[in-house]
Order: C-alpha cells, then sequence, then structure tokens
C-alpha cells in the first residue's frame, strides 16, 4: 500500500461501519419493543452486515500491514416517531456510507492505490444494493404506516430472496 492517506481514510470508514451497526441495532431494538418481529430481525441483520463491512476493512489494513485502531462511535439514535422514521434514517444512513465509499476509492484511484481501488469495488456494488434495498423498505413502510404489518408480511416474502455474496472480501475473525 502506497502512503496515500488511503490507509487513515479506512480507519475513519471502520468508525462509521461500527457507527452504523449500532445505529441498526438501536432501530432493531425499536422495532421488537413495537412487536415488529420481522423489521426487528432484518435490522439485526443489516447491524450484523455492517460489522462484517467494518472487519473486512480491518482485515484488509491487516493485510497490508497498517496499524490499526478501532475507533469509538457516537450513541445512535434510539428514539423514533412513527415506524417509517427508522427506515428513513437508515436510508440516509445507506446514502452517506455510499458517498463515503466513494470518496475512499476515488483517493485510492488518485494516489495510484490499485490495491485499495480493487478493494473498494466490492463495497461500491454493495452500496448500491443497499440504498435500493433501503429505498424499497421505506416505500413499503411509508404505504404501511397505518398497519405496520403489511410491512411485516412484504419482508417475509422478502427474505427468502436473500443469498450470501461468494464474492465478498473476507472479514477479520471469520463469520462470527
Amino acid at each position: 500500500m502506497s502512503d496515500t492517506g488511503f490507509a487513515a481514510a479506512l480507519g475513519e470508514q471502520i468508525a462509521y461501519e461500527f457507527g452504523a451497526s449500532q445505529q441498526y441495532i438501536a432501530v432493531a431494538v425499536y422495532y421488537d419493543d413495537e412487536t415488529l418481529p420481522r423489521l426487528a430481525a432484518h435490522f439485526y441483520r443489516q447491524s450484523l452486515e455492517e460489522r462484517n463491512h467494518a472487519m473486512m476493512m480491518v482485515q484488509y489494513l491487516l493485510d497490508a500491514g497498517e496499524q490499526i485502531s478501532i475507533p469509538g462511535v457516537a450513541a445512535p439514535t434510539v428514539r423514533f416517531a412513527d415506524v417509517v422514521e427508522p427506515v428513513v434514517l437508515a436510508l440516509a444512513q445507506e446514502k452517506r456510507v455510499t458517498e463515503q465509499i466513494g470518496g475512499l476509492a476515488t483517493l485510492a484511484r488518485d494516489n495510484g492505490d490499485y490495491a485499495g481501488e480493487q478493494f473498494m469495488q466490492w463495497f461500491i456494488k454493495e452500496q448500491v444494493e443497499e440504498v435500493a434495498s433501503m429505498t424499497s423498505l421505506l416505500k413499503v413502510v411509508e404505504r404501511a404506516r397505518e398497519n405496520p404489518l403489511l410491512a411485516e408480511e412484504y419482508l417475509a416474502r422478502e427474505a427468502a430472496a436473500e443469498a450470501a455474496d461468494p464474492t465478498a472480501p473476507h472479514a477479520a475473525g471469520g463469520a462470527l
């Protein structure tokens, strides 16, 4: 890895990924408390996914021989006005992460860090999927605002279509 600042920027992204994981746990707990188990399960899975993204970045830095500092994160939002607000927050978070990932890829490319740029390609693809998925979920919960059980039914149907991505980078600690 060349001295481009990519490692430091990736270290900052690790904090954002852990922060996203914590935020998704808070959303899941909110839905659990509202007795919406499928929405809760969806966001518990999202939390694990964000945690694994952070751990993929940790593994990349380990492999590159870089110093790693595991950062603390800000407290997540835990109170929501209705069943729609958590998904609005989640979509905004995914859009922000998409911009951050694009910035990391640009930083690596502009500085000739081709390994860093290649590493970010999977995350770019992942963010397209994350924004699309959260956009769809937002449309569903907005329509189901008065009857969130309709959103539960939607997630029950959609869950059958999920599959693991064999092209995902390896996460530090394995698939814990």
